[in-house]
């Protein structure tokens, strides 16, 4: 369980709000998002890999203390999975096997037609 950027106790991870202090913890109206906080007085943005590269629209920058979007630019950044052939045609059959054993079917019942 996380717990509260101010009181410090820990709260569930889906909570909005911390039940000791009531601080906000996620993006108002959208509890699904977090809301990350600056825990020193450096506002977030000196931080920001949005910052850095000059794409943040958000109104506060460069002195946003809260902000739903932060990337911190020290953090590695997430690589796409690359899939092997073996794996990749393993997922493949497992997502069509339905066709293919219709088609398989399908092809036996023609084989059988004609040398019948």
């Amino acid at each position: 369980m996380p717990d509260c950027p101010r009181c410090h106790q820990p709260v569930d991870a889906k909570a909005i709000a911390c039940p000791y202090c009531r601080t906000t913890l996620k993006a108002h109206g959208h509890p699904g998002i977090p809301l990350y906080r600056s825990t020193g007085i450096e506002p977030l943005c000196k931080t920001c890999v949005y910052d850095a590269d000059d794409s943040c629209t958000f109104p506060q920058r460069p002195d946003a203390r809260e902000c739903t979007l932060y990337q911190d630019i020290a953090a590695p950044i997430a690589q796409p999975v690359k899939y092997g052939g073996e794996f990749l045609s393993k997922a493949w059959f497992r997502r069509n096997l339905v066709w293919i054993v219709l088609i398989g079917l399908i092809i036996l019942s023609v084989v059988i037609t004609l040398a019948g």
